[in-house]
């Protein structure tokens, strides 16, 4: 089994699929790498070398107790990079992962990257702040976060179609939203609490701006994790080099719900990218 040794000795799980340029996936809160199998196959079929990776306490990877702000998880990730020695990548991120990114390459630079793919990220910021009163209220996160760890299987079950905003008619299976319900429930329940906290509460405004790469943003505008008008809109607004394409009737869990699009969104987006 292919692990790496991240931040302070943490072993994370990942898999490798594939030869070519590199793309490494990063997963949303609570997601593993598993969660990436609709678009690592056809890219990896496709020429690419795809690559992704257990957050820990997450998956397969160590379940450890600490260790979820957004420095050390840039840190795991830098680890992978380094371990397989990849070059020219393209980083692709869900969710929370967007910002794993962005504080990757805050923190250690551009070199080893050519582009990124930031997919219904919850940056820039999220939360309240007095700069920024447009955000989600401390008290009703903390309110929904204390709903969600009472009973997190129910919890699971019962936002699977909002997840997917099923409701607009997207095509996801029953089999398909419990699949990924149990993907949810496969990290430990402090990684569950800290991961979406970290995702929530930290303001990336500055980093996103000061981004050094080209990007492709994509956003759904029925999500209702991370809210287009909060999230998508404004981040790219905020990265100079991006391009912006957003998904009508799309929810949150996009990388299935839109797999075919999403890929070929990616595929085209890494083909007409300028290398650094």
């Amino acid at each position: 089994m292919p692990y790496v040794e991240g931040s302070g000795g943490t072993s994370l799980f990942y898999t490798d699929w594939g030869q070519g340029k590199p793309v490494v996936f990063v997963a949303g809160a609570w997601l593993s790498s598993s969660s990436w199998e609709f678009q690592m196959l056809p890219l990896s079929q496709q020429g690419l070398r795809c690559v992704a990776f257990d957050k820990r306490g997450h998956g397969r990877s160590d379940w450890v107790g600490h260790g979820f702000d957004y420095d050390t998880l840039a840190d795991d990730l830098a680890a992978l990079l380094d371990h397989l020695d990849l070059r020219e990548a393209t980083l692709v991120a869900h969710s929370m992962g967007g910002g794993e990114v962005i504080r990757y390459l805050s923190r250690h630079g551009h070199d080893r990257v050519d582009r990124v793919v930031l997919i219904a990220a919850t940056a820039p910021l999220m939360m309240r702040t007095p700069d920024h009163p447009e955000g989600v209220d401390r008290a009703a996160f903390d309110a929904l976060l204390a709903e969600r760890s009472w009973d997190r299987p129910r919890w699971m079950a019962r936002n699977a179609q909002a997840f997917f905003a099923t409701h607009l008619g997207n095509p996801v299976s029953t089999e398909l939203m419990e699949w990924t319900a149990r993907q949810c429930l496969d990290c430990s329940a402090k990684a569950a609490v800290e991961v979406v906290t970290t995702g929530c509460s930290t303001d990336l405004r500055e980093e996103a701006a000061a981004l050094q790469v080209p990007a492709l943003i994509i956003h759904g505008d029925a999500d209702a994790s991370a809210p287009v008008d909060l999230c998508g809109r404004r981040l790219a607004r905020l990265v100079p080099d991006s391009v912006y394409k957003e998904y009508p009737g799309a929810g949150h869990g996009i990388f299935i719900s839109h797999a075919e699009r999403l890929n070929q969104d990616l595929l085209d987006f890494m083909a007409e990218a300028p290398s650094l």
